[in-house]
C-alpha cells in the first residue's frame, strides 16, 4: 500500500468461495479468438493481456480453449508452425464449463477434481463471458491474508 495509506477492506462482504462467478470475473478481461487464428497471433494477444488461456468460439459460441501448456506440447514439441497452424487444430475441444450464477467454490472443485487449471464461463447459449483461472485462488488467499495483517494491526494498537 502506499505510505500513509491503509487498505480499505469492508467489514461485511461474502467470502471470495461463496461470491457468485459474475462478481468474481466482473471488469476482467479475457481473450477470445476465432477458431482460425492462427496460433502465433492468439499467443501474442495471451501474452498483451497476460493470460494464460484463450476462449477459441465459432459462429460466437465456444467450441475450446486453449492454454499455454497446449502451446507447448502440442504446437512446439510437435514442431508445428505457429504462423501457419490455426488454433482449432491445436486446442482442448470442449472444455468443461461453468455459467456465471455459480458460486466461485464450485469452479475451484471442478478444477481440483478435473486436473484442469482453467474453467470457461459461459451463458446459457454457450457464447463466452469470461473464464476462471486456478490462480484465482491465489487471489482469496492473499485476500486473506491481508484481513488477517490488518486484525493484527488493530489488535496492536488497542493493546
Amino acid at each position: 500500500w502506499p505510505p500513509g495509506r491503509a487498505p480499505c477492506i469492508p467489514k461485511r462482504r461474502l467470502h471470495m468461495p461463496s461470491r457468485p462467478i459474475h462478481q468474481v470475473i466482473a471488469d476482467r478481461s479475457f481473450v477470445c479468438v476465432p477458431i482460425d487464428m492462427p496460433v502465433r497471433a492468439v499467443t501474442q494477444l495471451m501474452q498483451d493481456f497476460r493470460q494464460s488461456a484463450a476462449l477459441v468460439t465459432e459462429h460466437g459460441v465456444l467450441t475450446g480453449i486453449f492454454t499455454e501448456r497446449d502451446a507447448t506440447f502440442r504446437v512446439l514439441a510437435a514442431n508445428l508452425d505457429p504462423d501457419t497452424t490455426p488454433v482449432g487444430e491445436v486446442l482442448t475441444h470442449n472444455p468443461q464449463t461453468i455459467t456465471e450464477d455459480r458460486p466461485f467454490a464450485h469452479a475451484l472443485h471442478m478444477m481440483f477434481e478435473g486436473g484442469f487449471r482453467h474453467v470457461p464461463v459461459i451463458s446459457a447459449e454457450g457464447r463466452p463471458l469470461g473464464l476462471i483461472a486456478s490462480s484465482d485462488a491465489l487471489d482469496l488467499d492473499a485476500l486473506q491474508f491481508g484481513e488477517e495483517l490488518v486484525r493484527r494491526e488493530e489488535i496492536t494498537v488497542i493493546l
